[in-house]
């Protein structure tokens, strides 16, 4: 038997993903941009030869898609290694909330693309791993570095040139602060799966979309080797903005705001004109992330809970993901 564990952080988007060119290898129809978020993190251990293939996520057996989705990557790993790896057992868990809106699938994936090559004694690839782990989730192709990384859409069928790579490190902007702002825990009543679909095929602004947000891609990265708060900040909004502009026009449309989202949101103009630099970025739910500096932390973390936040998670850059040398059962 071989056990393998490793760790991965969640990351948010800056430049958003909405959207998939192709559904089964999880290929989308712009790049996208985000940043790796600690210390959250999901640490998964990956166990071959178990006597039963088992998948546990956050202390519960995985069933259907769920597993089904491990398991298809765990036999894609198989057949780069050239062999059957038989029976597998997984176990994975989250250190942040469910709630916050931090995808756990992002670290989640990356961790097991990590742990399942380095169980099969493939070498290490950044780029390979990447790609594995997107056909879990594609956001997960994000997590396997740390800091500032694109996801570049490729253009060819099979996925090959579809992968992320890493563009500033965690510590290239030490000071940098993300709070994910939870207004709502309730689960969405369109998963952004369907959203995307939904989007895709009947939103018309949805070319527009796709052409707008690649162009943003080089501009967020100029913004970051900058170390420039407010030409992030604002390009963070407004592809966030467009987003759901673009989900709201689906047929039928999607609105994954809520009251408490948008009483965050009306008060970051109001903090910014009395010297607080605070953004945010939205994904397919109701609970904001926002950008600021480490110095104005307590007073952003003070405005969120004012405005009917009910708890707010604390971020920094997070790092890598890695191999871990203590197993995890």
């Amino acid at each position: 038997m071989k056990s393998t564990k490793a760790r991965a952080h969640p990351n948010i988007a800056l430049v958003k993903y909405w959207g998939k060119r192709d559904s089964e290898r999880i290929l989308p129809y712009q790049s996208n941009f985000s940043l790796t978020l600690a210390p959250l993190e999901v640490t998964t251990t990956v166990e071959l030869g178990a006597g039963a293939t088992s998948v546990e996520l956050n202390g519960k057996e995985a069933v259907g898609q769920e597993r089904a989705r491990v398991v298809a990557l765990v036999e894609a790993v198989g057949r780069e290694a050239g062999r059957a790896l038989g029976p597998v057992r997984v176990v994975s868990r989250g250190n942040f909330p469910m709630a916050a809106g931090l995808a756990s699938s992002a670290a989640g994936f990356a961790a097991l693309a990590r742990a399942t090559r380095a169980a099969a004694g493939l070498p290490d690839d950044v780029r390979a791993t990447s790609r594995l782990a997107r056909t879990g989730s594609g956001s997960a192709s994000r997590s396997v570095q740390g800091g500032f990384c694109t996801w570049h859409r490729g253009s060819r069928p099979d996925g090959e040139d579809s992968f992320a790579t890493q563009d500033f490190t965690e510590a290239h902007w030490p000071e940098l602060r993300l709070l994910a702002c939870v207004v709502s825990s309730l689960v969405k009543d369109v998963s952004s799966r369907d959203g995307m679909q939904s989007t895709v095929e009947t939103s018309p602004y949805y070319p527009a979309w796709v052409k707008d947000a690649e162009a943003e891609v080089p501009r967020a990265r100029e913004a970051v080797r900058k170390r420039d708060l407010a030409s992030l900040g604002a390009l963070a909004e407004r592809n966030a903005w467009r987003m759901h502009a673009t989900a709201l026009a689906a047929d039928p449309p999607l609105c994954y705001l809520r009251p408490a989202t948008l009483a965050v949101l009306l008060e970051l103009p109001r903090a910014r004109a009395k010297g607080c630099p605070v953004f945010f970025t939205l994904d397919a739910g109701p609970n904001p992330v926002l950008l600021t500096t480490l110095e104005h932390v307590a007073r952003v973390e003070a405005l969120a809970r004012e405005a009917g936040a009910s708890d707010v998670v604390r971020c920094a850059p997070g790092g890598d993901a890695c191999l871990l040398p203590e197993p995890l059962f």
